[in-house]
This record gives structure tokens, sequence and C-alpha cells, in this order.
């Protein structure tokens, strides 16, 4: 029996119930769906980014380069921020929610007794909006994973491996090379497979091997080098001099924006970008949730969802560039599956105080938990702060002109408070 509903939120709180597991990996229930909706084959190039860290950046980079070539393109995302729209762009713009309850209600349509995760609705939805937007270019996101994720039902013209680090051992196994392996099922037959970076595992070399993909290579099928804020590319056919700085923070926007160059530029005989269109792209990108700075009075805030320890490995080394004159205060919260004793000890040398929040529902850790785990055997100034908006208001009180208040971990975290920051910063004082 269909289920209808009258709104966009009443819709997904059903979807989150529908589905015995959060996390069910495996294609075959959201094949069945797709090829019930009728789609097939996209007949614009697919990108495809998958990794531990840095995907977003990536997407952002790629929709940047391209929509400033004039280009419609399509982006799928996950997880959101502040609204579940931001999943599912189409040339820049967020999906209306009664695009989402039409692509929803289709799928109620055919879907018949299969049952389907709330990634897999959100995937399928996107596909459905996608197939009828008539777009130059679609550029997919790996939830989790990559040979089991849902969006791996769609073949990448480029596939884009980001980085391997350590995360979701449950789901994708507990060594590097493990993980290398499963996140490497996005790559094809005799399509492009870019690594992001040069220190990746064995073992998606060895996939890529095995399944007849193309390898394109950092340090041998692309370079780059920068000095200040202007940098130069070189690739196999093309080359860029003095191209400004992605606008994202971190020297690692650099490694970013390089494998996105050698994405497009495998796709180059369909994707037609200028030299000009790549420069406005970096200079004009926007990510919010990484590294994001917002100056609050004499207080900086930044908003990060660093939630594995390499991630929290890159926070440091950004916050150790900025060097502050007053103290570091972190309001911090993760889910229960993830290393929190290896993102602590990443970050800690960087943190001056820490602020613990709960996070509720199935997944969410409690901060009690969060610190046992995470500072056991340490000697800190850290306290359990409960709710995050009593972390966040706990910060607000006791951050001085000067300090810096950095408000990171899961996306759950930093999605309200940057809702919060900016409802404070509207609010008259009084």
């Amino acid at each position: 029996m269909s289920a209808r509903f009258a709104s966009l939120d009443a819709w997904l709180a059903w979807q989150e119930r529908l589905h015995p597991s959060t996390i069910d990996l495996g294609l075959e229930r959201v094949q069945r769906v797709f090829a019930a909706l009728g789609l097939g084959a996209f007949d614009c190039p697919v990108i495809t980014v998958g990794g531990t860290n840095g995907k977003g950046s990536c997407v952002a980079l790629l929709d940047g380069i391209l929509g400033a070539g004039r280009l419609k393109v399509g982006t799928f995302t996950s997880p959101h921020l502040s609204r579940y729209n931001e999943r599912v762009r189409i040339a820049g713009v967020e999906a209306s929610d009664a695009a989402l309850m039409r692509a929803f209600e289709r799928i109620e349509d055919v879907r018949g007794a299969v049952s389907l995760t709330f990634f897999e609705y959100n995937t399928l939805a996107a596909l459905f909006l996608f197939a009828d937007a008539r777009l130059d270019a679609l550029i997919l996101e790996v939830g989790l994973g990559g040979r089991l994720d849902a969006v791996n039902i769609i073949d990448a013209d480029s596939a884009l491996l980001v980085s391997v680090g350590i995360d979701h051992v449950e789901w994708l196994g507990a060594t590097l090379e493990a993980i290398g392996r499963e996140k490497a099922g996005i790559f094809r037959a005799g399509r492009a497979a870019v690594l992001g970076d040069r220190a990746m595992p064995a073992s998606v070399r060895q996939a890529a091997r095995e399944i007849g993909a193309r390898l394109v290579e950092p340090g041998r099928d692309f370079r780059w080098s920068h000095a200040g804020a202007r940098w130069r590319w070189e690739g196999a056919a093309t080359s860029y001099d003095d191209l400004p700085a992605p606008a994202l923070a971190g020297a690692r926007q650099f490694d970013n924006a390089a494998a996105v160059l050698a994405v497009l530029e495998t796709l180059a005989d369909r994707l037609a970008v200028s030299r000009a269109a790549v420069a406005q792209g970096l200079e004009s990108v926007e990510l919010a949730g990484r590294f994001e700075r917002v100056a609050s009075g004499s207080v900086e805030w930044i908003f990060d969802v660093a939630h594995n320890a390499a991630a929290a490995a890159t926070l440091a080394e950004n916050l150790r560039d900025l060097r502050p004159a007053g103290r570091v205060i972190a309001v911090f919260g993760a889910l229960k599956d993830k290393d929190v004793a290896a993102i602590v000890a990443a970050v800690a040398p960087v943190i001056d105080e820490w602020l613990l929040v709960d996070l509720p529902g199935e997944r969410g850790l409690a901060a009690d938990e969060l610190e046992r785990r995470a500072f056991a055997g340490r000697t800190v100034h850290a306290r359990r702060a409960g709710s995050l908006r009593a972390a966040l208001e706990a910060a607000r009180t006791v951050a001085q002109a000067g300090d810096r208040v950095v408000v990171f971990g899961s996306f759950h975290v930093v999605g309200p408070a940057l809702e919060w920051h900016r409802l404070y910063s509207r609010a008259p004082k009084t």
C-alpha cells in the first residue's frame, strides 16, 4: 500500500522508520526500483566522487568550474548540513520540496514490496529528478564506501577516488587495504579512474587493473606546483599557468583542485571547459561547514565536519596556521561508530578547552561516553555540556576577545550549529 504525505518533513520521517537498518549496503533493492522507474543510462557525462575525506570539496570544485563554463550540472551529495534539499541541486539550485515529493510519489508508485533505506530513497529521488533535467553533466557523491553504495548503480564515465582513510570500519573493513578495495568499486572497465592522493593503498590500483579501468595518477599523469596564492597544473594534454588558489581553506585544496582538473581532462571530448571557467570556478567555490570561518565580534567561530582522524589532522593543521592570540575552545560531538580517541588525539594539541555534546538518536554518542572514550588517560580541560545548544551557549559565554571557537565533528553537530549561529547573529543584542 502506497504512503502519501502532505509535507517533505512527513515523507522523510516516514522513510527513516521504514527500513529495519539505517545503513544496509547493497545494490539489489535500489536497482530493482530504479528499473521500475523506467530510468536508464544518462546521456550526459557522469562523474562519481568517492573517498574518505575531500569528496564534498571536489564536488563543489567540479560544480563551480562547470557552472562557470555555463554548463547545466546536477549534483547529488550527502549528508546535508541544514536542509535535506541541499543534497540535490540542478544548476546550483536546491531541489524544491514539491519536486522531491513528486519524486517520492513516483517511487512509491513502483516500489511494491521492496524496502528501501533513507539514503536509497534519497538517491532514487535525485536520479529521477536528474533524468528529467536535460543536464550537461552529472556529479554523484558516494555516501559510504563505493562498491555497494546506492549511487554505484550508475556507471561513471570518470570516477574520482579522493582519499582512503580509516572510517566506517563496521561496513568497509578495518584496514586501509580493505577500505580501498571497497571504495575502488566505483571504477569501470575502459573508463577513467582518477586518484586524488599519491598514498593510495595497493588494493586501489589492483582493483583498477582487475576491472580494466584507465588509471589517472598524480605525479605520473598530472602534476601541480604552487607558490603562495598562485599555482600551475599540467596534465597529459592540457596545462594551466598562474591559476588562482581554490577559495576553500587549507593547503589540501590544491590537491583536490588538481584531481578535479584531471577528471575534467578525461572528459575533454565531451565537456568544453575554458581556462577562464577554471579560474572563475576556483575563485568562487563555496562549501559550508568545511573550515568555515565566521567572525562574531571579537571572537572567531570555525565550523568543520571533521569526523575521522584524517580530517581531524587536517583541521589541526589549518588551526596551527592561524595562530590565534587567545584560546581555542572546541565544541565537539560524534556518532557511536567513530574512533573518537583518534579524532581527539589528532586535534588535541591545538585545543585549550573542550565542550562535549550529547548526540541523540540510534547512532548518536552521549557526552559522558564520548568523554570516557576520547579522554581516558588525558589531562585536559573538558566538560560535558549536554545538548548542542547548551554547548554553543557555553562557548559564547566563556569566549573572550581574541579567542576562537571551533565547532566540529558530526554533520549533526555542525549543521545545527551553523543555523544557531546565523540566528544568534541576527538576533538583537540586549
